[in-house]
């Protein structure tokens, strides 16, 4: 299963900051377990959409260079009031640290200004076509085709969530 948790991207400063949010409604399928009759965002998908923000200012700032952006660390997490459906949650994050392979941050988010969420996170970008023991899913001929598949996929995303100005390619 995979959740999509940045619906819209609000500001952009290329390669330092993003500024996006969530907006969270009781159509989301986790509510209903998290917790029956008292339904709130789950810590972990707060966290989740800090590091999907994180990898949306890499995508963003460097044309999609990496089919692959996931979590690799999350330190000084720290989790302020519950997330509940119809609120938005205001999600920052900044680069803090850039090298070749891993992109640091820290990001924090909020509703109706009270904190919700606070991190500092590091995430692994990758092509699978690079890495020599990536999972393929069989349906596909290879590595370096799927990574071409996800990137028209992050590229087709991109152009629902952010309508500013485009930056490269």
């Amino acid at each position: 299963m995979k959740f999509h948790l940045i619906d819209r991207v609000t500001s952009l400063e290329p390669g330092k900051k993003l500024v996006a949010y969530k907006n969270l409604t009781m159509a989301e399928e986790y509510l209903f377990d998290h917790f029956p009759g008292f339904p709130v965002m789950p810590g972990v998908l707060m966290l989740e959409t800090l590091v999907q923000a994180g990898a949306w200012l890499l995508r963003l700032s460097e044309d999609f260079r990496h089919s692959m952006i996931v979590l690799r660390d999350a330190r000084n997490v720290k989790y302020g009031t519950f997330m509940d459906p119809g609120n938005r949650m205001e999600v920052k994050v900044e680069l803090i640290e850039r090298t070749d392979s891993t992109a640091t941050f820290k990001g924090s988010g909020s509703k109706n200004g009270q904190s919700t969420v606070n991190a500092r996170f590091t995430v692994a970008t990758y092509n699978l076509a690079s890495v020599e023991a990536a999972p393929v899913n069989v349906a596909y001929a290879s590595k370096a085709k799927l990574d071409e598949n996800l990137i028209l996929a992050h590229r087709q995303r991109a152009s629902l969530i952010w309508t500013g100005t485009p930056l490269l390619g």
